[in-house]
């Protein structure tokens, strides 16, 4: 062990995508990042793009940010970067995004420093000068991070690394936020906020409005349930490029103020607490966090089977699965959810226990360990990894 806290910098590419206030890794850095133990560690972040404008910066949060304030492939981003890796005196990089996990690594190299590459995309590939770079930098990264296992398939294909360095480590969310059980008089508080009338069935989901959420198949079934069921109320939560798209989509189908979008709402568990069913229509995920929120407040949920959402619900046991780009499926499960209250209760009941397993203050005393272990190997092989290091604490539900 250090005789000082250790030095860790996390990096990423931006914190926000255009149009969008509710970013997941930006989300994750405000719960992870204050509950790292301030004796043993220095967390900050350095933001490869321009400063966050948004009404909720994570400054607010007394999180230390730098932005470097350069475009994707500007080659000052490496020299802005070392400046900061110099003057905190970084021990352990922890790198998100693209361009982090390659200006990072170079870095990583020049300084001899441990280099963790967390992957929270599930695509199939990566255009070829990030391939090209991915190649390049294999041996300077000492471990890689997948938040699903379909991510680690990803980081290994496309991002050309070998299984062997390769790790799922699932996120989490703040439990005690998240599973506190709300007043009646709070969510009828929160339902009149959204619209959503006393008799409504409410079936809500929290997203970013973009391509891989499915959103337009959530807006299709709506128009079949409500015309099975019209007592039924949608609320799509969220900002992004889509929104237009999706509201247009929505009257030519005539829902009415039967489908609300609802835009950014700041408190996803006071929100989430207005629903009487959690819908995921998405069509690819890595592992959503909204995904976790829903579990850990147990809300009855309706999902497709997208990869990174079938690591962490099970069909039958604490969400329902339909196939993905089906709206009929997605229609006929939430009407067979409205028609069984029973089975709505029991999946809530094993949604609140599952969603233990993902408490966001897990994974940091994970991240914490593996600190730890790759500051003490890199001071004394001069930076190669943990050849050999019991890494199993990364994939277990507990640490002793």
């Amino acid at each position: 062990m250090s005789d000082r806290p250790l030095n860790v910098l996390q990096v990423c590419d931006h914190l926000g995508w255009e149009g969008s206030r509710m970013h997941g890794v930006k989300r994750l850095f405000g719960w992870m990042i204050p509950r790292f133990d301030p004796a043993r560690f220095r967390v900050s972040l350095v933001s490869l793009r321009k400063r966050d404008l948004s009404e909720e910066p994570l400054e607010a949060l007394g999180i230390d940010i730098t932005y470097l304030e350069r475009s994707k492939f500007d080659p000052r981003t490496l020299r802005g970067l070392l400046q900061v890796i110099d003057r905190r005196k970084v021990d352990v990089l922890h790198m998100h995004g693209y361009g982090a996990t390659t200006f990072g690594r170079l870095a990583g190299a020049m300084r001899r420093l441990p280099t963790i590459l967390h992957e929270h995309a599930n695509l199939t590939d990566t255009p070829w000068f990030q391939k090209a770079a991915d190649r390049a930098l294999a041996p300077f990264t000492d471990i890689a991070i997948a938040v699903s296992r379909s991510t680690a398939d990803f980081v290994v294909h496309a991002r050309k690394l070998p299984p062997s360095l390769v790790k799922v480590v699932y996120l989490g969310v703040p439990i005690d936020e998240f599973s506190r059980q709300y007043s009646g008089e709070e969510t009828a508080a929160a339902r009149r906020e959204l619209g959503i009338g006393p008799d409504d069935f409410a079936v809500g989901t929290i997203t970013r409005l973009h391509e891989s959420k499915g959103n337009s198949y959530l807006v299709e079934a709506a128009q079949q349930v409500v015309a099975r069921r019209p007592g039924t109320r949608f609320v799509l939560v969220g900002e992004g490029p889509l929104r237009s798209d999706l509201e247009r989509q929505a009257a030519r189908l005539g829902l009415g103020d039967r489908f609300r979008f609802a835009g950014f709402q700041r408190d996803a568990a006071r929100t989430l607490s207005a629903f009487d069913l959690s819908v995921f229509p998405s069509l690819w995920e890595g592992t959503p966090l909204t995904a976790f929120e829903a579990l850990a407040m147990g809300k009855p949920i309706v999902a497709t089977d997208a990869d990174g959402l079938l690591d962490i619900l099970t069909d039958g046991e604490d969400a329902v699965i339909v196939p993905r780009r089906s709206p009929g499926a997605l229609a006929d499960r939430i009407v067979w959810a409205i028609d069984h209250p029973g089975e709505r209760a029991r999946l809530a009941a094993a949604a609140r226990v599952s969603g233990r397993r993902y408490d966001v203050g897990l994974f940091v005393r994970k991240m914490e360990r593996l600190y730890e272990l790759l500051h003490e190997h890199s001071r004394v092989t001069g930076r190669r990894g943990v050849p050999g290091a019991d890494l199993s604490f990364l994939t277990a539900g507990t640490l002793p």
